[in-house]
């Protein structure tokens, strides 16, 4: 066979190939410069995912945020507070002016940011898609923020932070797409936190509370001065007396020994551990439940100690001394909190689950990084 020849037959098939190969190069083009032009702002920003390649003998480094991103996040943030200023401006008031008791909304925004910056990885290989029914959460709460904020009869700080939020929320889920949001929801709610309640909220609250801390100081009191018989206590709504010698030494449990304080501050302190600590969603509803009955134990042991401290020096129980005693017991009862945070873990082993994260169910580990 003349080779010259052979060679001459084989030719047109080798240029058809090539031209099959570019017509199919030229339509995946095509096709990825619609998709970037349908998905929105913030996936034009983000780089194209390159084209398969064998994989390297190490791990690639995690993908980063590219330039563009940053920018298109910094211009929806910036018209996101031009919007809610009033509202940030006033919670900042009400922060500012009783940081005893809402001083923690300052650091709730960061550990909300921490969270998701756990996540930076899973959401940097995430490319944005315009998810268009975002649009429905994000003007109803842009509508219920004006509602509650022009008219007079329904105005509340309360219910304004509650609009903003779900307003941040169907931002996310209109700019990012259902697979961010998934990552995003739980620090989004955890924003919560740092809304502070409505006044009329906060007077049932702490009033039930006071009744409640009176209640529990006389019951400790009563078991600790039976023995002997050396101190005698009586309660009339929230006011206990403590009788020692023939001396009356009132003491009233006023707003500020409600409880109220340590509640609110366990509440968020338990959010929080329960995102980091907490695989199982089991695991962070029972962490929540129990933020409440150890706050309020906390607060009838304090009273108790006050109590008892009344009988050795009245001073003891007033101004900076007070305060002090109220403080210093925040370690403890932060201590008993760390305990059932250890006891919720141990009560559960977690099994190697196959194709996925060793030790996390699927779908857990969206709030607890590894």
């Amino acid at each position: 066979m003349n080779p010259a020849g052979g060679f001459g037959r084989r030719c047109p098939k080798v240029h058809w190939a090539e031209a099959e190969s570019s017509v199919a190069t030229a339509e995946a083009s095509t096709q990825t410069a619609a998709g970037t032009a349908a998905a929105g702002p913030l996936a034009a920003a983000m780089p194209a995912p390159a084209a398969a390649s064998p994989a390297p003998a190490t791990a690639a480094a995690p993908p980063a945020f590219p330039r563009e991103a940053w920018v298109v996040l910094g211009v929806l943030g910036a018209a996101f507070v031009a919007l809610f200023y009033r509202w940030i401006w006033n919670q900042h008031r009400h922060s500012a002016g009783s940081l005893e008791d809402w001083g923690h909304a300052y650091v709730i925004p960061g550990i909300s940011g921490y969270l998701l910056w756990q996540h930076r990885a899973a959401l940097a290989r995430i490319r944005p898609a315009a998810f268009w029914p975002g649009l429905i959460p994000l003007v109803l709460g842009i509508v219920c923020y004006f509602f509650f904020t022009v008219i007079p009869a329904v105005a509340n700080h309360m219910l304004q932070g509650f609009s903003m939020i779900l307003a941040l929320a169907g931002t996310v889920l209109l700019v990012g797409g259902p697979r961010i949001f998934r990552y995003a929801f739980l620090p989004l709610a955890y924003l919560v936190f740092a809304v502070t309640l409505a006044e009329r909220i906060m007077i049932d609250i702490t009033f039930q509370l006071q009744l409640l801390a009176s209640q529990g100081a006389w019951l400790m009191l009563r078991l600790i001065g039976l023995p002997g018989n050396w101190f005698l206590v009586d309660v009339e709504g929230n006011t206990l007396t403590v009788i020692h010698r023939g001396t009356t030494f009132p003491l009233n449990v006023a707003e500020a020994c409600s409880g109220m304080r340590m509640v609110i501050a366990f509440f968020a302190l338990a959010g929080a551990v329960a995102l980091f600590a907490c695989r199982h969603w089991w695991q962070r509803i029972a962490l929540l439940l129990l933020a409440a009955p150890v706050a309020l134990f906390m607060n009838v042991v304090r009273v108790t100690l006050l109590g008892l401290l009344a009988m050795v020096n009245p001073r003891l129980i007033q101004g900076d001394a007070h305060i002090l005693i109220g403080t210093l017991l925040l370690l403890p009862a932060l201590g008993l909190f760390l305990a059932a945070v250890w006891a919720l873990n141990k009560a559960v082993i977690d099994l190697p689950a196959t194709g996925g994260k060793p030790g996390f169910d699927e779908g857990d580990d969206v709030g607890a990084p590894a």
